[in-house]
């Protein structure tokens, strides 16, 4: 898509020419919609005459399609179903060969998979989640926790990043790991994303108008909702509806979502950046930017991921990460956050690297606004 649908239909002609030049003639090859194409065959005698089939045709995805100077790379994902095995007619067959499909994608594509009626138990659960998820926003069954941001060296809040929950009216609290990929499948990760922000900055504005510094709200961006095309005029409104200062908001974007369309990601983070708001990178150093790109972004910050942190004490290798990124984010003149700080020696440890800046569970687990006022807020009264 990125090329043009032309080229798109290029490299479809081009697949479908490879995959006829490797079937037999008594084969069906069919286009079925978009990229998806089925192949029919018979008379095949054992599961692992399917396999070798399957292992040929993701041999001949993977070489590379020369097209208008352009050199071009892509990947299959196949799903088998077998007569009489898994279905008796065609319309279940391809069903099944299609949920089987999906499976090999899970996988992370370039793979194959047998159809299980395991994995159709699977996809009813899928499905039962999605609309589950969809009346989640009309039931109101989300809420934000907040967890504090500390600077070590005064143990004061400077900052609170909002994390949404779902209060799932049977499978009871739900975090961001059990939906978020369902909701940017589905789109309504926009819907969400827009929500968290409208509840997070009145909360946030409320608290400095009743005379408390919460520090800055620090909002996960989603690669779809930066996409869209009035999401600057939102984030407009909303500064100008709940009085909202623009630095008092930071939007973090994850590496791996700032390697998806980086040239596109920048213009959109530049306008971002321009009206005062913050921008840092999450998960940093678990991602594959280059330092080149790193320069040319409109960043304020760089979050330390968790992942270097939880073997800090013990691990050279993520002793030698934490410090490449400190002295990255101190030649670049970037603030730096460690985040997944659990321990006091982990806290200690990263103090003495020059990074005083943390959040995570020795700190303070995400929690109600009410707590946030009760510990954090109502100690700068006293």
């Amino acid at each position: 898509d990125s090329l043009g649908h032309e080229i798109g239909d290029k490299v479809l002609r081009i697949i479908a020419l490879r995959l006829q030049s490797i079937i037999r003639k008594e084969d069906t090859l069919a286009r079925l919609s978009g990229d998806e194409f089925t192949i029919i065959v018979s008379n095949f005698k054992e599961k692992k005459d399917a396999s070798h089939l399957a292992e040929i045709i993701l041999e001949i995805l993977a070489e590379p399609i020369h097209i208008d100077r352009e050199v071009l790379y892509v990947s299959g994902s196949i799903g088998i179903a077998i007569y009489p095995d898994n279905a008796l007619d065609a319309e279940y067959l391809l069903k099944y060969a299609d949920t089987a499909m999906y499976n090999a994608k899970e996988e992370g594509r370039n793979t194959y998979k047998f159809y299980t009626s395991e994995m159709t138990e699977s996809a009813l659960a899928h499905m039962s989640m999605k609309t589950a998820l969809r009346q989640a926003i009309d039931n109101e069954e989300f809420f934000i926790h907040y967890q504090p941001q500390i600077e070590t060296v005064n143990n004061m809040m400077v900052g609170l990043e909002a994390l949404i929950r779902w209060d799932h009216p049977t499978r009871g609290i739900l975090y961001p790991s059990s939906f978020i990929a369902l909701a940017e499948e589905t789109g309504l990760i926009v819907e969400i994303d827009r929500w968290i922000m409208k509840c997070a900055m009145k909360q946030i504005s409320q608290w400095y108008a009743e005379g408390f510094n919460p520090g800055i709200l620090a909002l996960n961006l989603s690669i779809k909702q930066l996409e869209g095309n009035g999401f600057i005029q939102e984030l407009k409104d909303n500064l100008e509806k709940f009085s909202f200062k623009a630095e008092w908001l930071e939007l973090e974007i994850t590496e791996r979502q700032m390697m998806k369309k980086p040239d596109d990601v920048i213009a959109k983070l530049r306008e971002i950046n321009a009206l005062g708001i913050g921008i840092s990178i999450d998960d940093f150093g678990t991602g594959y930017s280059s330092l080149s790109l790193l320069k040319r972004l409109p960043i304020n910050k760089l979050k330390i991921d968790r992942s270097f942190i939880d073997d800090i004490l013990y691990d050279k290798d993520d002793v030698a990460i934490v410090q490449a990124i400190v002295a990255l984010g101190k030649s670049l003149k970037l603030d730096l956050i460690a985040e997944g700080v659990e321990t006091e020696e982990q806290k200690n440890f990263l103090v003495n690297k020059g990074c005083t800046h943390m959040q995570g569970h020795y700190f303070s687990y995400p929690v109600f606004p009410e707590e946030i006022k009760e510990k954090w807020l109502n100690r700068q009264l006293s």
